[in-house]
């Protein structure tokens, strides 16, 4: 049998890749098709882990005190201390400029911030950008609600996670216990059912 050549050699590679990829395609259509009918997408969201107690050590777990003890720069690079906040319902939205569901999510966080804003604060918790990026994003879409610079903090976002992607959303009740995470993107009804049952 002669060697192959460097062409007949690209050839094969270039097949398996194919191949590969044809059949990721494969496995994301069938798991889209056998989701199961009937979802309500005004339901309340799940809870991050499926379960009542939602973390494992050292993370955000439902019920538990939210650890209010950090002092994190906004964009403008103002200290903001979170336990300011306390008494009232806080929701930190983690996020980033970068993340295509989170932008989703924005609009309805600003509309959230404008009917609850006596009882209500959001944070924005960029979790890798730096504050010269957020400004921007933040005035093209006239965000409301203060950003927090998380970057190269690593304790914060370890009080709060783990993360296995963003966005993730913590409420945590005016009396300073978490009362749910929620990873992955939600609707706005999703987002108010659990601001209410705070109020």
């Amino acid at each position: 049998m002669p060697p192959e050549t460097p062409g007949e050699r690209l050839s094969r590679r270039a097949r398996a890749w194919l191949g590969l990829g044809a059949l990721v395609v494969a496995l994301t259509l069938l798991t889209l098709l056998s989701r199961p009918e009937g979802i309500d997408p005004d339901a309340p969201p799940p809870a991050a882990s499926g379960g009542a107690a939602e973390e494992t050590e050292g993370g955000a777990v439902a019920g538990k005190p939210a650890n209010l003890g950090f002092t994190l720069k906004d964009m403008n690079g103002v200290d903001v201390t979170l336990t300011s906040f306390k008494g009232k319902v806080i929701l930190l939205n983690f996020w980033a400029t970068w993340c295509a569901p989170c932008r989703v999510e924005i609009p309805y966080l600003i509309e959230l911030q404008k009917q609850y804003a006596d009882d209500l604060v959001i944070l924005g918790v960029s979790v890798d950008d730096t504050a010269e990026k957020l400004k921007p994003y933040a005035s093209e879409l006239q965000i409301n609600y203060p950003l927090l610079v998380a970057a190269g903090r690593q304790e914060f976002q370890d009080a709060y996670g783990p993360f296995y992607g963003i966005p993730v959303s913590v409420f945590v009740g005016r009396d300073g216990l978490i009362h749910k995470k929620h990873s992955g993107i939600a609707s706005k009804e999703q987002f108010e059912h659990e601001i209410k049952q705070l109020l």
